[in-house]
């Protein structure tokens, strides 16, 4: 199983709305980056990625699961571009701030920091059991 960071502007895709879509999932799609859609060609299902609002909040909110490896986007007309299809796992508890990220030296690698505009990276495994802490999501 790898770790991944999907990025969503909450005020067009928010984790409650992933959430409402229930267990069908919904099409992680209008990726136009390369690198980032690289990104969705590596995702395998069963898959876990943290869910970030980007923009406005700039926090992981939540978890999601891949249930369906990269397929072509059907929004790309030129068919060039992939989607994958993720269904809501569960919220965070205490969701973990860029802020607090950036503070922690443990996570200063990670492609948040260094790659602010990327929508789709990968996570490391030491970096999601940091992230989780933070969150209290063993606090349950």
């Amino acid at each position: 199983m790898k770790y991944w960071l999907l990025k969503s502007e909450p005020n067009v895709w928010s984790i409650a709305d992933q959430k409402k879509v229930g267990p069908k999932g919904a099409t992680w799609d209008g990726v136009r980056n390369y690198q980032a859609a690289n990104n969705l060609k590596k995702m395998l299902r069963g898959d876990l990625c943290f869910f970030y609002h980007s923009n406005i909040g700039k926090e992981i909110v939540g978890i999601v699961e891949v249930i369906k490896p990269a397929f072509l986007d059907p929004t790309d007309k030129e068919k060039k571009f992939v989607a994958v299809q993720v269904r809501f796992k569960k919220p965070l508890i205490k969701p973990v701030s860029l802020k607090n990220i950036k503070k922690n030296h443990n996570l200063s690698g990670l492609p948040l920091i260094r790659q602010s505009r990327l929508s789709v990276m990968p996570i490391d495994t030491k970096s999601w059991k940091i992230i989780l802490k933070m969150s209290n999501i063993n606090k349950k």
